[in-house]
């Protein structure tokens, strides 16, 4: 018995049937990852590598594809130590 994946199919994902569907202007529908339907890295600020704007204090992605696009699985992952470190801190230490 092979152990070894033989697919990579779980980094991507539509939702074609979201009434948002695709939520990012894009020039190949075909290529839209949703699987970070909502960016686990928003926590990272200006270190989550994508592109991102600041509107009033608050960070704004409406214009970033990053976790949309090919190659966002891999993306994300490589950043997941840091959103871990984060999220692993307790308050007043």
């Amino acid at each position: 018995m092979n152990d070894k994946k033989q697919t990579e199919n779980y980094k991507f994902t539509q939702h074609t049937k979201c009434e948002f569907f695709p939520c990012h202007q894009v020039k190949n529908v075909e290529e839209f990852n949703c699987l970070f339907c909502y960016c686990p890295l928003y926590m990272l600020k200006d270190k989550c590598g994508g592109n991102f704007k600041y509107t009033n204090g608050v960070k704004d992605c409406s214009d970033c594809l990053k976790p949309h696009t090919k190659g966002a699985y891999d993306h994300v992952m490589s950043k997941m130590k840091m959103v871990i470190e984060i999220g692993s801190q307790r308050e007043g230490k």
